[in-house]
């Protein structure tokens, strides 16, 4: 399980924010340059050009899965296990670092849907971790969205990248009736680190190296059921991964299932923008839930997004089933938009 970490704190550590004072830096103001961090103001995901090419809506009724045999466990044993599970249409993959659900399929799109949406996906899984083997503790499987491939290798967060999703929370009945994260929703980014930032104010110079990272939100449930803890309503918690230290962060409380909206985005200045609520309405400047420099990193680059699917992978429980619909990444700034 998560680790949850409930504190009050500014989204800019007391440390950081002096930093940011003897650089001599204002907030907010556009980032002029590579060398020089300038904080920006936040950005509302689902903001600017929706690029078809880094999503999918699933209303193909054709959307096929194919699972490709046992799924890969690198991260537990250093086996890929190819070839890797694929979708028909080729956006979407199995992670050959952890492995793929054991459940992906198209299904009709639950009441209360994004309005003339047919088609969503659901993920779930039973077999966590290596094949065959059955560890009692919790283990991720992960869903990869591929299709950035069409589109070029990343998008600079100078044209201010963006994301959003659709998810269906089913009822509480339907749940995995542990305390324990059931849900990720993930970007891969590429990012400096605060620690080569700080060398300018003594060498005068910046280094150009990146380190991957994935900043995102965790569902966390709740369960009345769990007699490890004393909940006596079922609920459920979002948590952001991650604050400056690294340590993920707890949002707000879900007291209600159906449909809720997740977004992400990405600033000039470094920062990644939380953003979450109820129903499938477009996100607003008062669904952000925080703004973070995720491990001291400032982005650079993002990638792609992937879901994690997590089960207690004892061969019996099944996860949460979980159903997205219409993840897509945006771009607010078109110009100079360039394709590697």
């Amino acid at each position: 399980m998560i680790r949850t970490v409930i504190r009050k704190h500014l989204a800019i550590p007391l440390g950081l924010l002096v930093l940011l004072l003897a650089l001599g830096l204002t907030v907010p103001e556009p980032a002029r340059s590579a060398d020089i961090l300038r904080l920006t103001s936040t950005l509302i995901p689902g903001t600017g050009l929706k690029i078809e090419e880094m999503g999918d809506d699933f209303e193909d009724d054709g959307w096929k899965w194919y699972p490709n045999g046992p799924k890969a466990s690198r991260n537990l044993d250093r086996r890929e296990r190819l070839p890797a599970a694929v979708s028909e249409n080729e956006l979407w993959y199995e992670s050959t670092y952890r492995g793929r659900p054991d459940l992906v399929k198209r299904v009709g799109t639950p009441l209360g849907g994004p309005v003339g949406s047919r088609g969503s996906l659901l993920i779930r899984t039973l077999h966590s971790g290596v094949p065959g083997r059955r560890t009692r503790t919790s283990q991720q499987d992960d869903l990869i969205f591929g299709g950035g491939s069409r589109f070029g290798t990343y998008i600079d967060v100078k044209h201010r990248p963006n994301f959003v999703v659709h998810v269906y929370l089913p009822p509480w009945k339907y749940w995995d009736k542990i305390t324990d994260t059931s849900l990720g929703i993930r970007c891969d980014v590429e990012g400096r680190p605060w620690r080569d930032l700080t060398r300018k104010l003594f060498t005068g110079r910046v280094s150009d190296r990146t380190q991957t990272y994935w900043p995102g939100f965790f569902i966390q449930f709740n369960s009345p059921d769990d007699k490890r803890y004393s909940f006596t309503e079922p609920s459920a918690l979002i948590i952001m991964r991650a604050d400056e230290r690294g340590e993920d962060v707890v949002g707000p409380e879900i007291k209600k299932t159906g449909w809720w909206t997740f977004g992400m985005s990405f600033t000039p200045d470094g920062r990644v923008h939380y953003y979450a609520s109820a129903g499938v309405d477009p996100l607003k400047a008062s669904d952000r839930i925080g703004s973070y420099f995720p491990y001291s990193n400032r982005a650079r680059k993002f990638n792609s997004f992937f879901f994690n699917v997590i089960s207690r992978n004892d061969g019996k429980s099944w996860s949460t089933p979980w159903v997205i619909e219409s993840p897509y990444v945006h771009v607010a700034r078109r110009s100079g938009l360039a394709r590697k």
